[in-house]
């Protein structure tokens, strides 16, 4: 049982931070996998090589059959409103992913990154975002590559504004850093 927050807590929305392979899809799979909801995972990763494929296969493999699942690499908006409700449980996994379909289809990120901070608040039931956190390693050398790091960036600030809540996920160890008490430090 991974607990994300007290158990007298409840939220609409929750983004869950954290780098590559840090355990975040694990936890927010338990924490679906948990609730008294239907869970219903809008997977935003394209089977472009055997790779990718057989990471999709493990990863349907490992959810219970309870999950529902649709493949959406780049209208996640519309999805979030076709499918959002109050008995349903959204896992969107993963916004890093969506950011780059969007990046390789010449979109306008700033476009849907306010797109889909704007329709947080307004969604019909509970909604979980895992997204990578990029910024803690180094300065990429080539300018997409940092125009990728800086959108993905803004879109993690922006939505974690948005969200109630926000876990980082480091080590497969999940801490609460929203909502947080303020730090007890003066001058």
């Amino acid at each position: 049982m991974i607990p994300p927050f007290p158990s007298s807590s409840t939220f609409a929305s929750l983004l869950v931070l954290g780098g590559a392979r840090s355990g975040k899809s694990h936890y927010v799979q338990a924490l679906a996998e948990q609730a008294a909801r239907h869970p219903h995972l809008i997977a935003t990763a394209e089977a472009k090589d055997d790779e990718m494929r057989d990471r999709i296969l493990r990863h349907r493999e490992e959810r219970h059959t309870r999950w529902r699942v649709s493949e959406v690499p780049l209208a996640l908006c519309a999805a979030l409103e076709v499918y959002a409700a109050p008995e349903v449980l959204l896992v969107v996994d993963c916004l890093t992913l969506w950011l780059s379909n969007l990046m390789m289809a010449d979109e306008t990120l700033d476009t849907h990154i306010k797109e889909l901070v704007t329709l947080v608040p307004h969604l019909a039931g509970p909604v979980v975002f895992v997204s990578n956190e990029v910024g803690l390693g180094i300065v990429p050398d080539n300018a997409m590559a940092r125009h990728f790091r800086d959108a993905q960036g803004r879109l993690n600030q922006r939505l974690a504004t948005q969200c109630e809540a926000v876990v980082l996920v480091c080590a497969g160890i999940p801490q609460l850093i929203k909502p947080s008490q303020r730090p007890l430090i003066t001058f």
